[in-house]
């Protein structure tokens, strides 16, 4: 590994080895003492953040294009973030909204009601993770319809909890040894090249949809037995996949014919990730019942769930959470949709329509690089063996993700064979540029292996 030196704050500097000295002794410490469970791609350890840059714990700089896991919406430890949780904490750190009143809680509510797609009253119940969000929309699908049966996409990641974990469709590791699941059919989230139905993407995705009428319910899944249709607008975990309009059209129409309720995990997709607050606003169709987290408090554990006021008619003790709603991350979360509203929708629409232009040529210019595909700051791309099968190449996206690590470019991989590049919002274009050009060298020395 060359190093590099860089007197830029805002770019990668790398200064030691990597793994650097205090690095590799916190994860031999690691090693012995956390779950077995984790998954780490790459021995980096965290020391503190400001915006998209990162540095370890040996003063080694990353451009962080993962933003925690899509979770740092407004970057590393934004001042005016910082300030609000200091403002909070210095008032009251806990009084557990379930039980108590606090008017912040309230306020977050009214402007979450307010941004989540779809008309009439809307209600609100606070959670803490994306698991979280997705558990109680479960319960309230199947309390509010009197249904138990659910629907799921393979490929579609929706959370570890055994609830959310029925629904995941993601890696056969994350079920294995943790059954029986709740009842959940799941059915193909298409991407077009791949698909058996054609190669129009308006053909296959409404295929796919068409086997839930047309197999599901005549075969093995009476339709009035399903509580929701639970889908990410943009599928994360499964690849970053962007389907057409008419796919998401075609889950409304299905869900309103029977009586079924339609709900979006925005868990990854939301809260200006794509450069509008919602990732379905891209499509024109509202969900019954809307799952939020990562990017709402940038940082700290908050997730909500968002319904019509009609289908969160539960009563008082059928669900609730301790720390659900804190104050401190309530604090984080209504200045965070501030910075959002005020540039930070606009700057992932910039800066996203600039990366994807500029990678847009990469399956003609380089062997290994399959589709490209994305919106605004929720961008992905394939590692392939070939132009001509587009055969999928995990062992290839994972040496790209190394690659990127030796020099100062944080990224991880999605799907089977995807990169996604999801940095925090503030991102700048020279630093999309630096990223870019990271990559650029990376699949060179790829290509030339």
């Amino acid at each position: 590994m060359s190093m590099q030196t860089s007197v830029d704050r805002l770019l990668p500097n790398l200064v030691t080895p990597l793994p650097g000295p205090k690095a590799r002794s916190i994860i031999e410490r690691d090693t012995k003492i956390m779950s077995p469970s984790y998954t780490r791609g790459y021995p980096f350890v965290m020391g503190r953040g400001e915006g998209a840059i990162v540095e370890d714990v040996d003063g080694n700089r990353f451009l962080d294009f993962n933003a925690g896991i899509a979770v740092v919406a407004a970057g590393h430890a934004h001042p005016r973030i910082v300030a609000a949780i200091q403002r909070q904490a210095a008032q009251f750190l806990h009084m557990s909204g379930t039980d108590f009143y606090y008017e912040n809680m309230v306020r977050l509510a009214e402007k979450l009601a307010t941004l989540v797609p779809g008309d009439g009253p809307q209600r609100v119940y606070f959670g803490n993770s994306g698991t979280e969000a997705i558990e109680a929309a479960i319960k309230m699908a199947r309390y509010h319809s009197g249904r138990d049966q659910f629907i799921a996409f393979f490929g579609g990641f929706h959370g570890r909890t055994m609830g959310a974990l029925s629904l995941t469709g993601s890696k056969a590791v994350q079920r294995k040894g943790f059954g029986p699941m709740l009842p959940v059919q799941h059915v193909t989230y298409a991407y077009c090249y791949r698909c058996a139905y054609g190669q129009h993407p308006d053909t296959c995705h409404v295929e796919c949809v068409k086997v839930i009428e047309d197999r599901l319910f005549k075969t093995i899944l009476p339709a009035e037995e399903v509580a929701a249709i639970v889908v990410e607008p943009i599928q994360g975990e499964g690849g970053y996949l962007v389907p057409p309009p008419k796919f998401h059209e075609e889950l409304r129409r299905i869900a309103d014919k029977y009586g079924i309720l339609l709900i979006h995990d925005e868990v990854q997709s939301g809260m200006g990730r794509t450069g509008r607050m919602f990732a379905s606003e891209h499509f024109g169709v509202a969900p019954d019942i809307v799952t939020i987290a990562k990017g709402i408090a940038s940082g700290l554990p908050l997730a909500a769930t968002v319904a019509r006021a009609d289908i969160m008619d539960w009563k008082p003790g059928a669900h609730a959470s301790t720390f659900g709603g804190n104050p401190v991350a309530v604090e984080a979360a209504l200045a965070t949709i501030e910075l959002l509203e005020e540039d930070l929708l606009s700057n992932a629409t910039e800066i996203g329509a600039h990366i994807l232009g500029r990678i847009q040529s990469w399956p003609q210019r380089f062997r290994y690089v399959g589709d490209v595909r994305g919106i605004g700051l929720m961008i992905g791309f394939e590692l392939v063996k070939d132009q001509e099968s587009k055969e999928r190449a995990p062992e290839l996206r994972n040496q790209l993700v190394h690659l990127a690590f030796e020099r100062g470019l944080l990224i991880l991989g999605c799907g089977q064979n995807s990169i996604r590049l999801c940095p925090p919002l503030v991102i700048t274009k020279d630093q999309a540029d630096f990223a870019i050009d990271t990559l650029e060298q990376c699949l060179d020395v790829i290509s030339a292996t």
